[in-house]
């Protein structure tokens, strides 16, 4: 009895790092949406990017984490520089292909990748979980939906590859960081973005469409897009670690719609009909796993 009960309290545990990685990582894609319009998408990644790397630092000299084998730094650090590829993959595909198809294929296959990867590693999940499941991926793509006028439609199966790009790199992220943060939390975290920053430096700098001086008025919104993105990377760990893999992947990918719910409160933007309807789903899904 007394193993059912610690087993059922680490599960609820789990979820609820996954639910706070979700809402981190929804308030920094929030706030960075915001930074992006006044300072430009790829100035106010980077930006945030770096500063939340130098977050972590500041962390890591306060707690003094022991530093873990190097060649799971050395994962995290190419997983690290993958992912922010797969970010700028993502803004790619948004600007050439529809939004409402680009952003749900991509966070769909990111939060369905982990899943597959869960099954082989973890064992099947229970049959209430796997109900979950299949709510969640459903809620994932709903909430991911950008709510533009008319049905989203596909021009030819070449508007799928950008999108599936990203999303098998967001799903890789998620796979590799659960494997290499098992035994160390700050340390992997501090790869991961070190690699991160790393490419997008690269990607800004080969640019040179704009100067990485911003007015000091976007400094804190900048900042908090920075920890946010921190924030969600720790809970998702967290996660992950007391956890099964696929039900932490899948929780954090619900970001959208806690974006989309500041965006509705915060900037009196509009959720559409589908994104209502991918946050019930979530809540539901949310229920499911927990049983």
């Amino acid at each position: 009895m007394l193993a059912r009960c610690e087993k059922n309290r680490i599960a609820v545990l789990s979820i609820i790092y996954g639910i706070l990685a979700a809402i981190s990582w929804g308030g920094g894609d929030f706030s960075g949406g915001l930074s992006s319009r006044r300072v430009g998408a790829y100035r106010a990644v980077f930006l945030a990017e770096a500063l939340g790397l130098v977050f972590l630092l500041i962390v890591l000299a306060i707690f003094r984490e022991a530093l873990p084998p190097l060649l799971g730094l050395a994962l995290a650090a190419g997983v690290g520089a993958f992912g922010s590829l797969s970010l700028l993959i993502l803004y790619r595909a948004m600007e050439v292909s529809k939004m409402s198809i680009a952003a749900p294929v991509s966070a769909l296959l990111a939060a369905g990748f982990p899943v597959l990867a869960g099954a082989l590693t973890d064992g099947m999940p229970k049959i209430s979980q796997f109900a979950g499941f299949g709510l969640a991926l459903a809620a994932v793509w709903m909430v991911s939906q950008s709510g533009e006028a008319g049905k989203p439609h596909l021009q030819s199966v070449a508007d799928l590859r950008l999108p599936l790009l990203a999303g098998i790199g967001f799903g890789t992220y998620f796979i590799i960081i659960h494997r290499v943060a098992q035994e160390s939390t700050l340390w992997p975290m501090i790869a991961s973005r070190t690699g991160g920053t790393l490419m997008l430096a690269l990607v800004v700098l080969g640019m040179r469409r704009e100067a990485l001086n911003i007015p000091a008025r976007e400094w804190p919104l900048v900042t908090l897009c920075g920890i946010l993105d921190v924030g969600g990377n720790f809970f998702y760990i967290l996660a992950s670690q007391v956890g099964r893999l696929d039900i932490s992947a899948v929780l954090s990918s619900l970001y959208p719609g806690v974006t989309a719910l500041l965006a509705w409160v915060l900037i009196k933007e509009h959720i559409s009909g589908p994104q209502r309807v991918g946050i019930f789903l979530a809540l539901a899904a949310i229920v499911l796993m927990t049983i």
